[in-house]
């Protein structure tokens, strides 16, 4: 056995648990940034679990034009705190204070990825044609929406194919190839 037999899975662990919190965080955001039904059962979700960890932030860092900001700084902390602990476990010869400059461009590519993912399941659901009254299919749509419709008037539908999902996920994969490497290399992350 070598010494990353523990290592590895420790690494996987921090990664799952911070990735998925932080994951909940960002669509918490997300939803206040779309205005989505914070009356769905899934925003009531999201709510409930990131309501502990937001209200003491909530009383240092206050909402801006309908944002919430302190939802955004949890993002970025939390993805500071996961590189920071993930940096001394793997021994980088860095301070792990320059986490704090390494989660900028991780904070970037959670809010691209989740587009993309988001984009991906209406695609797919749009195969099934689910009830558009499913809490879930509301909040995806509604989620989706302001990066949806402006491709949706770009390409209309041909043949009754809507080809504008592909167009934004073209769009928002070559922002990840474009934005994040450039965005590491300013920090130094070496992630």
């Amino acid at each position: 056995m070598t010494g990353s037999y523990l290592l590895d899975p420790l690494v996987f662990l921090i990664q799952t648990l911070f990735g998925l919190y932080t994951a909940v965080v960002a669509i918490r955001f997300l939803l206040q940034w779309a205005r989505a039904d914070f009356y769905n059962p899934i925003s009531q979700f999201v709510v409930k679990v990131t309501t502990p960890v937001l209200r003491p932030l909530r009383q240092i860092i206050p909402g801006y034009g309908g944002m919430d900001l302190a939802a955004l700084v949890l993002v970025w902390l939390l993805a500071t705190v996961e590189l920071g602990i993930l940096a001394l476990l793997l021994g980088i010869d860095r301070s792990p204070l320059m986490a704090f400059g390494w989660a900028i461009p991780s904070v970037v590519e959670l809010f691209i990825n989740l587009f993309l993912f988001a984009i991906l399941i209406r695609v797919i659901l749009s195969w099934v044609s689910p009830d558009p009254y499913n809490p879930a299919v509301a909040l995806l749509n509604r989620l989706t929406d302001p990066v949806m419709q402006p491709a949706q008037r770009l390409i209309k539908p041909i043949g009754g194919i809507d080809l504008s999902p592909m167009l934004v996920i073209i769009g928002l994969t070559l922002l990840n190839m474009l934005l994040i490497p450039p965005l590491k290399w300013i920090v130094g992350s070496p992630f």
